[in-house]
């Protein structure tokens, strides 16, 4: 219970929240509402850097959100050359995260980490579609078992300026596992085959380890939103 009231910090945010706390202490010396202000900033620091356990549903055919966030866009465009994915077209899915959200990355497929490739760029709002080809990010392949590539990309945004990897290219990862994060405020593109049905919906939240992007087994039609 506690740890659901008070998830634990991922180890880049403590030197992050002291120097918030000491801005805090000092600002609360010139004047209380700074202080107050300052120790409203350290607490939000914290809660940036959260990094809650998550309940990963055990399917290999299951695409799992790599990010918490918000489904920014569903469409089919060509995969990064960098990726080495081929030429045909791929259903793009765009997560955007906002500040508030948690910024702990996992990977959407089990897998072989084949791939890592860094891009250095610029620091657009990620929340536009050219972030996608001008902003600094980091792209990476997984290979399933079965052979599908699973592509995803880091996107650094306007407020973000740092892209943290802590897995390298060789790695066995799981579904649902941690690989890195991004701070403060970005987006996380996923790239399936255009045959693969989405599970998801533009305007969705989503849970990172949590929320299903897509089933490979399922060929229904995409499905629609209704606001209620």
């Amino acid at each position: 219970m506690i740890k659901k009231v008070f998830p634990p910090v991922h180890p880049e945010g403590y030197g992050f929240a002291f120097l918030f706390f000491v801005a805090t202490v000092i600002l609360w010396h010139i004047s209380v509402y700074l202080g107050f202000l300052g120790l409203v900033l350290t607490v939000w620091c914290l809660c940036f850097f959260r990094n809650p356990e998550r309940v990963t549903p055990d399917d290999e055919n299951l695409i799992i959100c790599p990010a918490d966030g918000v489904v920014q866009q569903i469409t089919t465009v060509a995969p990064p050359a960098v990726m080495e994915m081929g030429d045909e077209p791929c259903m793009r899915i765009s997560i955007f995260m906002n500040v508030f959200n948690v910024h702990i990355n996992r990977s959407p497929v089990s897998g072989i980490l084949t791939k890592i490739f860094y891009h250095p760029g610029k620091f657009l709002n990620a929340s536009l579609d050219k972030a996608s080809e001008h902003n600094e990010r980091q792209s990476f392949v997984v290979k399933t078992k079965t052979g599908m590539k699973v592509g995803f990309v880091q996107i650094a945004g306007l407020i973000a300026r740092r892209i943290r990897c802590d897995v390298k290219e060789g790695d066995t990862l799981l579904a649902g596992e941690r690989f890195g994060l991004i701070r403060f405020g970005s987006r996380v593109d996923v790239y399936l085959p255009k045959t693969i049905t989405p599970l998801v919906i533009e305007g969705q939240i989503t849970v990172a380890g949590e929320t299903i992007l897509a089933d490979i087994k399922r060929k229904e039609k995409t499905y629609k939103g209704v606001v209620r």
